[in-house]
């Protein structure tokens, strides 16, 4: 059974609650990127889009004063329409997490969303960024709202001025989340300090326990595939090959590699447990930690096969794969759904840590890069993760870069890409091509 169907029928609204600069959108994004990586249909409904496509956008921060009865029309009015199509989502098309992102920063305004949420059965967990820290404020207005469309045209220095007047206008009316009845997190300063309250549920404790791991220092993920292995050659998937001597030679010149794109910054070595891991992890001089969960995807019965031998033994696995590969389970072993779930717990230390270098598999990498990446289910499986080849993930606020350095030092490729579309024959005795997608 998918996770996406032990949800049922509960849908919830995290509601953001907060002044401007406070880091609200981001949080949002993180979480929708987060749950749809899992499988639980999320999706962001942003006020401030729905109010520059209404109002117009770069409006004077006059607009935003509350006794600007004008400007309080029409925010209004985007708030209401953000809220109603969120409901609509919920009801038809099934959506499990939907995410009201806007300030929200007033009890009349809470209770308009609790009676709409109420009448649609729909939970609603309020989160809440607070933020006294005039440096993150400052940070925050300078390299995220500056780029936002409000300020598309404006000279920096009036923009951060005019942002700053905005604020004091929201800060008029701003009441932080009192009421008792209302189930909520608070966090203050960036997860420095968490407050919960009447939490309820498991989505609703996912959600909590991940804002709790979220930092916003600057970090890099690096990660690379293990050295070509002795399997790969021989063109077998699965198992716990040595290293091939091209792959010896991977591992002897990455430790150069990290050394000229980190500098003196610190950082932590992550391996599976499998052999070709560890050793081409060997040579690199920083403090290293296997993870059971980092271990490839299990072929099941298929480990240890060539995709000749898994053609003859089992020619319906390539059709069955070819069509879903993402939910496609090996017999007796896992699907990508499955190491997704298994990945989770590697997600949330990954968003706690600092700098990270994974030496993993290909499947597991792909689920990763994904993650950070937000590509879909469907696109996961098909990610190119080639070897002797290191990542460099860096995430921002709204998205994440990518370096990618590749040494040179030949290895097997092998990457398939997605399969066309297969007609199968009304002859049972044809079997799909041996070329069908049944790599990881």
């Amino acid at each position: 059974m998918s996770f996406v169907a032990s949800t049922g029928s509960t849908h919830i609204a995290c509601v953001m609650v907060g002044l401007p600069a406070r880091g609200k959108t981001y949080i949002a994004q993180r979480v929708c990127r987060y749950l749809n990586w899992l499988g639980i249909f999320t999706k962001v409904f942003n006020v401030g889009n729905y109010r520059r496509k209404n109002a117009g956008a770069e409006q004077p921060h006059d607009f935003f004063d509350p006794d600007n009865p004008q400007g309080a029309i029409a925010r209004q009015a985007a708030a209401v329409e953000a809220l109603v199509d969120m409901i609509r989502w919920f009801r038809n098309d099934n959506g499990v997490v939907g995410i009201y992102d806007a300030t929200n920063s007033n009890k009349e305004r809470r209770a308009l969303i609790m009676e709409h949420c109420s009448r649609e059965n729909v939970h609603v967990l309020f989160i809440e960024s607070i933020c006294d820290d005039e440096d993150l404020i400052l940070s925050n207005i300078t390299q995220v709202k500056l780029k936002s469309p409000d300020y598309a045209h404006a000279d920096p220095e009036n923009a951060v001025a005019d942002f700053k007047a905005r604020i004091s206008h929201y800060q008029k009316a701003y009441e932080t989340i009192t009421e008792p009845s209302l189930t909520f997190i608070k966090l203050i300063n960036v997860g420095s300090q968490v407050i919960i309250n009447k939490i309820q549920g498991y989505l609703q404790s996912r959600v909590v326990y991940f804002l709790m791991n979220l930092h916003i220092q600057p970090r890099s993920i690096f990660f690379s595939r293990h050295g070509e292995s002795m399997f790969n050659v021989q063109g077998k998937i699965g198992g716990d090959s040595e290293l091939s001597p091209r792959g010896l030679q991977y591992r002897s010149a990455l430790p150069g590699l990290i050394d000229n794109h980190l500098g003196d910054e610190k950082i932590t070595v992550w391996t599976s447990t499998l052999r070709r891991t560890i050793s081409t992890a060997e040579l690199l001089p920083y403090p290293k930690l296997q993870w059971k969960a980092l271990d490839e995807l299990d072929a099941g019965v298929c480990d240890g096969m060539t995709y000749e031998e898994i053609e003859e033994e089992f020619p319906e696995d390539f059709a069955n794969r070819d069509e879903d590969k993402f939910n496609y389970r090996y017999r007796g072993g896992e699907s990508y759904r499955d190491v997704v779930h298994r990945l989770e717990p590697v997600i949330m230390e990954l968003e706690r840590q600092h700098n990270i270098l994974i030496v993993g598999h290909q499947a597991i990498l792909r689920c990763i890069y994904a993650y950070f990446l937000n590509h879909s289910h469907a696109e996961l499986p098909y990610i190119q993760i080639p070897l002797h080849t290191v990542f460099k993930l860096t995430p921002r606020a709204y998205g994440c870069d990518i370096e990618k350095y590749k040494l040179d030092i030949e290895a097997v490729d092998t990457y398939r890409p997605k399969p066309k579309s297969i007609k199968h024959s009304t002859n049972s005795s044809a079997k799909p091509s041996a070329m069908s997608e049944i790599s990881k």
